[in-house]
């Protein structure tokens, strides 16, 4: 059967692999679009395989956000460059829909979910058949509330989601603003866990002079606590100054909405993963006998 343009043209536009591999692929199964479409895949998958192992830690976090609902998703790419990539872009585009319309709650139910006729991990293994690194669905995170939702992404690297029990939508992207800037760790002083405040006060005893450890118990507490206080509003949501108005707290702005942040997620592109760093000098001396 002669193999037209048009039919490759259509392989290419379904499956993402180049025209090359889509002509063989057609010819192999004497034009037969859906069993070579179903071959690319499974050799897409291979490529993935072989590719798997290799460290994925730039890429892009995307959102999908609509009424009371939102999601989150980090994908990650091997590069930058892959990471600006039109097909990415798109796919993480597409995943992060996928993600809102389904309801997936993790990255494994969201792989199982179709996209554009395929899974979604179908069709990230067709994406590094085209791009030619690794991709990874990293993590996903969603809110879906009565609330007011609000979902922020700051240059495709940092996503924050956040739940906003009064106040307005104007106030809950403000409070998204601030989390993707300054990274709160919690909400509020309460949230803060006792050891970490056993931890800090052992700390901040230990770094004061003899003069002053020798003062009254009473004195050094109010010493000792004041310290931790600042300590803890430097991590905490409400504790910070607002971003958007350095001369208030967070606190102050949400007191004088009637407003309190019930909870909130932030993703940063590649957080936690260690990189590796190539020295392509020192290789090329080695190959080459000089190191």
């Amino acid at each position: 059967m002669e193999i037209t343009a048009s039919m490759v043209k259509e392989l290419r536009e379904r499956s993402g692999a180049g025209m090359m591999e889509c002509k063989k692929a057609l010819t192999e199964t004497q034009g037969n679009i859906e069993v070579a479409m179903e071959n690319l895949r499974k050799s897409g998958l291979a490529k993935a395989d072989k590719k798997a192992g290799r460290v994925a830690a730039e890429g892009r976090v995307v959102l999908a956000h609509e009424g009371g609902k939102a999601v989150i998703v980090e994908i990650n790419s091997e590069t930058d460059f892959v990471a600006k990539d039109d097909n990415f872009i798109a796919f993480t585009k597409a995943v992060a829909a996928t993600a809102l319309s389904t309801g997936a709650t993790d990255v494994e139910a969201l792989k199982a979910a179709k996209i554009d006729g395929a899974t979604v991990e179908e069709a990230r293994a067709a994406l590094i058949a085209k791009v030619g690194e690794n991709v990874q669905l990293r993590r996903l995170a969603r809110l879906d509330s009565a609330h007011h939702v609000a979902g922020y992404v700051h240059g495709g690297r940092i996503g924050v989601l956040v739940e906003l029990k009064g106040g307005d939508a104007e106030l809950a992207k403000g409070i998204a603003m601030h989390i993707a800037a300054l990274n709160p760790p919690y909400i509020k002083a309460a949230d803060v866990p006792a050891e970490f405040v056993a931890k800090e006060k052992e700390i901040e005893l230990a770094k004061m002079s003899e003069k002053d450890k020798a003062k009254p118990a009473e004195i050094l507490e109010k010493i000792i606590s004041g310290k931790i206080a600042k300590i803890v509003n430097e991590v905490t949501l409400t504790g910070q100054p607002y971003a958007l108005d350095s001369d208030k707290s967070v606190d102050a702005v949400l007191k004088a909405a009637n407003a309190e942040v019930l909870s909130f997620h932030r993703l940063a592109v590649g957080e936690g993963i260690e990189k590796v760093v190539e020295d392509y000098a020192a290789e090329v001396m080695k190959q080459a006998g000089l190191a």
